[in-house]
């Protein structure tokens, strides 16, 4: 390659983009690699399955059991009067100082947040692809959520900063480029802020 050859037709910078964000390194694999069709293809199968496996963890919904008890009138009228006579009897209580609030981010949570900022930093992301993508690094859903909704992201920028990406390698119409987005997972009022914000 010469020496005008951009960032992201160099083979490193394509491997890296195949590792952490695959849909644009498998894009740039094909166009600007000399590997073989056969090494393409294997590549591209691999990426797939690994995709495809860490989406396909199915969740078990948990059912509540707990049978709700009926009352009749006259249990529901003699549960008032008792609680009506121990409210005369019962002295008033002091009210007991508040304790403090404990911090409820977990370990867990924080390590989401800081992973979801660290993509957020390299390129742009919808929140469904965020969770998408900390789900792969092996977060459960809850986190991946967490993380994705504390790391303070604009969604909307994050659509306008994919979607300068995208133009910055390749060519699109208005439409192809909000379909792009939208396959992204970007929703569609993002997708369009995204091709407005590049002048599409």
């Amino acid at each position: 390659m010469s020496n005008n050859t951009k960032w992201y037709e160099k083979t490193p910078a394509i491997i890296l983009l195949l590792i952490f964000f695959f849909p644009v390194g498998l894009y740039l694999m094909w166009k600007y690699t000399n590997w073989a069709k056969g090494a393409k293809i294997g590549v591209s199968i691999l990426v797939g399955i690994v995709v495809i496996a860490s989406l396909a963890s199915p969740s078990t919904p948990q059912t509540n059991n707990t049978a709700s008890k009926e009352e009749t009138p006259q249990e529901t009228a003699q549960q008032a009067t008792e609680a009506e006579t121990k409210t005369e009897q019962k002295p008033a209580e002091e009210p007991k100082p508040q304790e403090p609030a404990k911090p409820t981010e977990t370990t867990s949570q924080k390590n989401a947040v800081s992973k979801a900022k660290s993509y957020l930093d390299f390129a742009g992301f919808s929140r469904d692809g965020l969770v998408a993508q900390l789900e792969f690094d092996k977060f459960s859903h809850a986190d991946a959520v967490y993380g994705a909704d504390n790391a303070g992201a604009d969604w909307n920028e994050q659509a306008a900063k994919k979607a300068k990406s995208y133009m910055e390698f390749s060519s699109f119409s208005r439409q192809g480029l909000i379909d792009q987005l939208v396959f992204d997972k970007f929703t569609t009022a993002q997708a369009t802020y995204g091709a407005d914000s590049v002048g599409l």
